[in-house]
């Protein structure tokens, strides 16, 4: 692909490179080589960029100017994920349902549909156009999908639950489990309380492989547009998240937790229930949430408090058995 077509395509400015330069993949910025486009971000790779073999460079508009051709853009990041996918487009599914589906006659499918091996769709399922199946995919009695549906092999939808255009499923995800209720009797035993109430996704969330989304006995668990969730993720009976949030490997959520707009939990975050999270907030990896979070504010450690506090506590914490004697030997006034 020319380096013309590319900038065009990309909605980048073309500078110090022929347009009829051909560029044949993508790597990163020390991995690239001739007939490569790659990427700088981040400042610290402003060196690495100057040293690289590629031979054209995505760039921010005020980045210094390089040897190699240039494609400035406001956005680099995001440009090389769109340059990702000119060379690597996402498969096509044929339009078509395999003979080894199992379709329920009440169930109604829009136009485009690539229904899989061995899919499972029930009696009363709705679900939009161009919806794509893969092998294995089971949703259950009364479930509402909106267009592009993809769902990858295993993936698993429960019954009743709702969902909107453009969702992503991958693989082995789980919508609608029953919720980790139980009430004790007198005796010491647990009885399970039901879990009838369906989770709602709204449009355009992706929810990766082995993730878990449980429904709630009341309520609803909410997941708002544009929400990514990463894999391995619980996200507990009855919560809700908010809109362009992202949730990422192993963060464990407990039930009726509240997380707002545009909330990052990192890695192995956990959140006991009927905790609020603020939009904006930002949880560091492996943080424990006790309490409500504010708006805006930064958290880490467990329990989590703010990441300036916790920067000084963890610096102090190789130094507590020295603190500890000194303050044991101590003379008494």
């Amino acid at each position: 692909m020319k380096l013309a077509s590319i900038a065009s395509a990309l909605g980048a400015r073309l500078e110090n490179g022929s347009p009829d330069t051909e560029i044949t993949g993508v790597a990163g910025i020390e991995e690239a080589g001739p007939g490569q486009l790659t990427f700088v971000a981040n400042p610290k790779y402003a060196a690495a960029a100057r040293k690289t073999n590629a031979t054209a460079v995505i760039v921010a508009e005020d980045f210094p100017a390089l040897a190699t051709a240039m494609l400035r853009s406001k956005n680099p990041y995001l440009t090389f994920a769109r340059a990702i996918a000119l060379f690597h487009p996402a498969p096509q599914y044929a339009p078509g349902v395999h003979p080894t589906a199992v379709i329920h006659p009440s169930a109604r499918i829009g136009d485009g549909a690539h229904v899989g091996p061995y899919v499972v769709i029930n009696e009363e399922v709705e679900i939009g156009k161009n919806a794509v199946l893969l092998a294995h995919v089971v949703v259950y009695r009364g479930v509402k999908i909106g267009d592009n549906f993809l769902a990858h092999a295993h993936a698993v939808v429960r019954e009743h639950c709702r969902i909107g255009n453009n969702v992503l499923l991958q693989n082995g995800v789980v919508i609608g489990a029953d919720g980790f209720g139980f009430a004790k009797d007198d005796l010491g035993h647990w009885h399970k309380i039901p879990q009838p109430m369906p989770v709602v996704i709204e449009d355009d969330v992706e929810i990766q492989a082995n993730s878990c989304i449980d429904r709630a006995s009341v309520g609803e668990t909410h997941i708002a547009r544009g929400t990514k969730i990463d894999n391995l993720v619980q996200v507990g009976h009855g919560s809700h998240i908010g809109e362009h949030s992202l949730l990422a490997a192993q963060v464990g959520l407990a039930g009726s937790t509240d997380v707002g707009n545009h909330v990052i939990l990192t890695g192995q975050v956990g959140v006991v229930g009927h905790c609020k999270i603020g939009d904006g907030a930002i949880v560091t990896p492996q943080s424990g949430v006790a309490g409500d979070i504010a708006p805006g504010a930064i958290v880490s450690g467990a329990p989590a408090i703010d990441h300036k506090l916790w920067l000084k506590v963890s610096a102090l914490m190789s130094r507590l058995p020295e603190i500890a004697k000194a303050v044991r030997t101590k003379p008494k006034a």
